[in-house]
């Protein structure tokens, strides 16, 4: 019998997903990869990462590819995998059992095999920061055993870490770095006509495009603060957010006594992805560490929030209700493809949050818990249904 972790990667084909397999592959030894899961439209790279890490159990959310995916399979050599296929099939691969899961799906998709994976008894690796955001206490109370939730965000991963050096008691206040991205600097009458192209072109970190987008207009800083209120009980006005271009500084703790606790390292997923996997012990083999034999400088300015109101108004949503939050969320995604599709302009993003929120701001005080992840479902729709409505107007 293997004494190795076992593992499921939810989200195989996309950057997490890919970054958490380089990590395993340097430490075949200390894991096994029992299940990947992914959305389908990438059955190539999927076949090849199941052949190569003798994979028993593969599923894909889009259940018109299975006979593609078997095909493909086979010329890979991974001719004994178990295919399933359907929404469904990824909450049951979450669900299986597996020592630790990576949730790496982009998206509120994410929540429901979160759930499955904490309700199994699996240590959650989490990157799908959609499933605090939008999941709210729902996914908490799935949180049956303490300390269950690995974060995988580099921000989250940084506070986690630092919060080592005290107790819950002494935290004054967490600080959330940012490194501004593309357009860090520019007022918001210089991002009208910004494109699809030059947004995604982040400085410091390549991600997939909805995150690349969100890390533009600083939405997915707004979907941090809310993430790290809620993993790590602090009150957002606790809760800072600093610029920091080079993006070595992942985040930060302030202590009661005046001391500040920073996690540094030049910026890699590989290093959080490693921690949420071995936690509590580190690996070695990772990641690259900072050089202190050459000169460098860190910088840290003001969040400028007149160009970039992302941050605020997630804020705003964290103070109302978690309902509140799934809509900011729900309308974000849909602006984004948008923006992504051609159809709606840069600053549009943001304004169209904002105004789906004003709409549906009376209805959402009414109740602000969700009782169920079918009432978060709904809620979602309504609020992808208006964005779509008010992008379809701005056409």
């Amino acid at each position: 019998m293997s004494d190795r972790t076992t593992v499921v990667i939810l989200g195989s084909t996309g950057s997490i997903g890919t970054q958490g397999l380089d990590v395993i592959s340097r430490h075949a030894d200390r894991f096994q990869v029992t299940g990947l899961a992914a959305a389908g439209t990438h059955i190539p790279l999927l076949a090849q990462q199941a052949a190569a890490f003798n994979v028993s159990n593969v599923a894909v959310s889009d259940d018109t590819v299975v006979s593609q995916l078997r095909e493909a399979l086979d010329a890979a050599g991974a001719n004994n995998v178990h295919i399933t296929a359907g929404p469904q099939a990824i909450c049951d691969m979450a669900g299986s059992g597996a020592d630790v899961v990576l949730n790496g799906i982009t998206g509120s998709i994410g929540l429901e095999p979160s759930i499955a994976a904490l309700q199994a008894g699996s240590q959650l690796a989490l990157a799908n920061k959609e499933s605090v955001v939008a999941g709210g206490h729902l996914l908490f109370d799935a949180q049956i055993r303490a300390q269950q939730i690995n974060p995988v965000d580099s921000e989250h991963s940084a506070i986690w870490q630092s919060l080592r050096s005290g107790t819950h008691a002494e935290v004054s206040k967490l600080i959330v770095t940012a490194s501004g991205g593309p357009f860090r600097g520019r007022h918001r009458e210089e991002l009208t006509d910004i494109t699809p192209d030059q947004a995604l072109n982040h400085p410091t970190w390549n991600m997939g495009p909805v995150v690349t987008i969100n890390s533009s207009t600083l939405m997915n800083k707004g979907l941090e603060v809310i993430e790290a209120s809620r993993l790590f009980d602090i009150p957002p006005e606790r809760i800072e957010v600093t610029v920091h271009p080079q993006s070595i500084v992942h985040s930060m703790v302030e202590f009661r006594d005046g001391a500040t606790i920073a996690q540094a390292s030049p910026p890699d997923m590989r290093l959080p992805i490693a921690l949420g996997l071995s936690a509590p012990e580190r690996l070695d083999n990772v990641s690259l560490a900072c050089d202190w034999t050459k000169a460098a400088q860190w910088t840290f300015e003001p969040l400028d929030d007149e160009a970039f109101p992302a941050v605020s108004l997630a804020r705003e949503c964290l103070q109302s209700s978690e309902k509140h939050t799934a809509v900011l969320n729900a309308a974000n995604e849909q602006a984004v493809h948008a923006f992504l599709n051609g159809r709606l302009p840069y600053l549009g993003i943001v304004d169209t949050v904002k105004d789906v929120l004003d709409q549906m701001d009376a209805e959402l005080r009414g109740a602000p818990l969700f009782t169920s992840v079918e009432e978060m479902g709904q809620i979602e729709l309504e609020a992808r249904a208006r964005a779509d409505s008010l992008i379809n107007i701005q056409r």
